[in-house]
């Protein structure tokens, strides 16, 4: 017998919950990023970078390639750009409803 649906939903978002990981899938989901440019734009230690790009590469969210001496990170599945924006849409319709909730979210244009 499988593992039900809801369980591997449950284990999908524990890879998900983690800020950094976050911020990586967003910014692959602009483009393909060499792991310099990650770190240009995440401000985490190079170490910390690796480990969450490995958390992500094992759950197959992200795809690596060499090209010359760099390692270029993309995202897997576009769906994945659409579950972020997804979530964006959730968390700017909360802060409207919610002010209290808007200075948390720091999301532009929530007002």
């Amino acid at each position: 017998m499988g593992v039900p649906l809801y369980q591997t939903k449950a284990e999908f978002f524990r890879t998900l919950g983690h800020p950094a990981r976050i911020r990586i899938l967003e910014l692959l989901s602009e483009r393909d990023h060499a792991v310099h440019e990650l770190l240009e734009q995440i401000a985490i230690e190079p170490s910390n970078l690796s480990q969450q790009l490995a958390v992500l590469r094992r759950t197959s969210l992200v795809v690596s390639r060499r090209e010359g001496t760099a390692v270029v990170y993309s995202i897997s599945a576009p769906e994945v750009r659409d579950l972020l924006l997804s979530a964006r849409r959730i968390l700017v319709g909360l802060a409207e409803t919610r002010t209290d909730f808007e200075d948390e979210l720091m999301v532009p244009g929530a007002r």
